[in-house]
């Protein structure tokens, strides 16, 4: 019998010897569409006017709360789950079994003001868990990698190359697909120049242990490694960051001797050749390429002579943004494309059939397959939609059983709350934006207090998918806009490319024409519009308010950046600052003119600054600036401080401020009522 959320939280509390939380038990089925029709007549004479549910306004504690685990994977028997689970209102790495009886539970906390990147599965009994941090090396900041195994029974945690001196020592090229411990992992060894081992060398590294043995001694100017699906190292990528160009190596099967075969100048925007799977007995591979209509496909090519032999995938919309591989990585089962309609394409008949049945079953939502094990057989499943959190289900595609493990957000459960849906607008030069509108639900579209949210990055997107800021904020009846600006990904190079240049500028404009289509709609009340955003976007709130002073009633900035200069995004001393900095350069024409920390003067709404002390992506600092410029000139700001916060505000404690100074500054300053 699958262990449900309650029994899996009182296992894990018992192991734990953690005081207990009252669960709320599991959803035993999936939600029902809301309905807000009003009852039927038998009085056809006289049909009253449509009755509006008010839409029940939940407490905030229901959208802090941490999801139950995010990114889960499944074990390679099916037999467990290792993700990053919400345990007493902090978020912890962890495995934990799916059937009673299959085992304990391990839990194991995060090192203070160090990042989770990756949690994978090596074998049925191990993990291996990818570390950042940015830390001081002598006057500098770098950002620093290190990776550790953990045993699923025992809960040891193994360091792996934790000694190495190095930057990144947590490059995992290669993980065996038969059972066994060893992987192959690339790492420095030193930060410094003149010293050897300063080019990342590979390793074989026992997970189990920390043994290790040099398969590959680093090469002068090669910063990266890969290998093919049975262990092999094939791939070296050479770059020097003076002149930013790069050249791919390459060894044929069975062989250490690499020699160049490509080369490319980053900084004019070339790109080499970078194959993610290889065929075996062959100079073939499959890579990533445009099409004769410019869309991003997947393509069979002979990456020595650049012959391509055949199209494997080509999107009827979209580009693919990412390949999906069997566990032993020797398949393409499917690609993942930025078409919002249907991201996932699966070429496997199996995993086509496997989603076909899941889209059925998901009624009123989607479903998304998220994990499976090495035969296929078992996969777990979220199905959620944007106004409800949703569900994690085990599916057996032998049996087609579809089993619940739990709500993702208990407090939630199955509510629907705000509907959302996608929006086109044109911005003032005739460039199509796309935008997820979130409309509060029980009222009527119509001259509605209005957030403008902007997303972060700027390289990167919103989607049409449940977001417990835009959820918190239509809950207390306000209409969201995410505008998906000129400069966002997801939408081809042109679209990205757009942005170069327009950072304050068009970009900016994408953000208020928004604005503007949502008051020429009538969704929008002109006179109670402001502007919300979070790192990127809190730089566009900031900004927003600046250069449209007029526009906004007040601005929300989360972590935001205040002062913009060639350096504001702290590269953490990367292989490629200089390739980074030059990017960051073309984005806009002068730092100066378009940072909110320059045109405080031109202020006139009142700001709220939002920043956590143990950010490492956006530094605290950045908002300490602001706030003491505001001040200095007379303008309306406060300040929330969060000493424990990082950039995700991964501590339960710390969304429940969030979303509380929110709540309290718009009711003060843009009120829904």
């Amino acid at each position: 019998m699958i262990i449900r959320l309650r029994q899996a939280f009182l296992i894990l509390l018992f192991a734990l010897s953690i005081l207990p939380i009252a669960p709320t038990g599991s959803i035993a089925q999936e939600a029902a569409p809301s309905n807000d029709r009003p009852a039927a007549t038998t009085d056809t004479a006289a049909k009253p006017a449509k009755i509006i549910k008010p839409a029940e306004k939940l407490p905030v504690t229901a959208f802090a709360a941490l999801p139950f685990i995010e990114q889960a994977e499944i074990s390679p028997n099916g037999l467990f789950i290792a993700g990053l689970l919400g345990v007493k209102g902090e978020q912890r790495i962890a495995m934990f079994p799916i059937f009673k009886d299959s085992g304990s539970p391990v839990v194991v906390g995060i090192p203070d003001e160090t990042e989770l990147a990756s949690i994978r599965w090596v074998n049925d009994d191990h993990i291996i868990v990818t570390l950042q941090a940015l830390a001081r090396v002598e006057a500098d900041r770098w950002y620093i990698q290190r990776l550790y195994g953990i045993n699923r029974m025992t809960g040891k945690l193994t360091p792996l190359l934790s000694d190495m001196g190095g930057q990144n020592a947590a490059d995992v090229l290669y993980v065996p697909s038969d059972g066994t411990n060893e992987i192959l992992v690339a790492a420095q060894e030193t930060v410094y120049t003149n010293q050897e081992g300063f080019w990342p060398t590979v390793f074989r590294v026992d997970v189990t242990n920390g043994k290790r043995r040099k398969v590959v001694v680093g090469k002068p100017n090669v910063w990266d490694w890969a290998a093919d699906s049975s262990g092999n190292v094939r791939l070296g990528f050479a770059y020097n960051d003076d002149n930013q160009k790069s050249r791919l190596l390459y060894a044929k099967e069975g062989s250490r001797e690499f020699r160049s075969i490509e080369s490319a100048n980053l900084g004019k925007d070339e790109r080499l050749t970078v194959p993610f799977l290889f065929i075996p007995g062959t100079d073939h591979a499959l890579i990533e390429k445009d099409n004769a209509n410019g869309q991003t496909s997947i393509v069979e090519t002979n990456i020595v002579t650049k012959q391509d032999i055949r199209y494997v995938y080509e999107p009827a919309k979209g580009n693919v943004e990412w390949p999906l591989l069997s566990y032993d990585g020797k398949i393409l089962l499917g690609v993942t494309t930025d078409d919002q309609e249907k991201p996932v394409h699966w070429l496997d008949p199996e995993m086509e059939k496997a989603q076909a049945y899941l889209n059925a079953a998901a009624k009123n939502a989607k479903a998304r397959i998220i994990s499976f094990n090495r035969d296929q057989s078992r996969m777990l499943v979220r199905i959620s939609s944007p106004d409800n959190p949703g569900l994690l289900f085990l599916f057996d595609a032998k049996t087609q059983a579809l089993e619940q493990i739990s709500a993702v957000n208990s407090a939630i459960g199955v509510k629907r709350l705000a509907p959302a849906k996608l929006v086109q607008y044109k911005a003032r030069d005739g460039l199509e934006i796309e935008g997820i509108l979130t409309l509060p639900k029980g009222r009527i579209a119509k001259n509605l207090p209005f957030i403008i949210m902007p997303h972060g990055g700027p390289w990167a997107h919103d989607t049409l998918s449940y977001d417990y800021w835009t959820q918190f904020l239509a809950n207390r009846g306000y209409a969201v806009l995410q505008p998906n600006f000129r400069g966002s990904t997801g939408y081809g190079n042109a679209f990205l490319k757009a942005g170069e240049g327009q950072m304050g500028y068009a970009m900016q404009d994408d953000v208020t024409d928004g604005v503007h289509w949502a008051v020429k709609e009538g969704i929008a009340d002109p006179k109670r519009v402001c502007i919300v955003g979070a790192s990127y976007g809190g730089y566009a709130a900031m900004w927003g308010i600046a250069k449209d002073p007029d526009l906004y009633r007040c601005a929300i900035s989360i972590a935001g950046v205040a002062n913009l200069r060639r350096e504001v995004n702290d590269f953490g001393n990367s292989s490629r600052s200089n390739l980074f900095r030059d990017q960051w350069q073309r984005m806009t024409p002068d730092f100066n003119a378009v940072s909110p920390i320059k045109a405080v003067e031109r202020i006139k709404a009142p700001l709220l600054l939002i920043h956590g002390k143990k950010d490492v992506t956006v530094d605290h600092v950045q908002s300490v600036i602001m706030e003491k410029a505001m001040r200095g000139a007379g303008k309306p700001v406060e300040f929330v401080s969060l000493p424990l916060a990082d950039h995700h505000f991964g501590r339960e404690d710390d969304r429940m401020t969030l979303l509380t100074s929110i709540e309290a500054f718009l009711a003060k300053h843009n009120p829904a009522d």
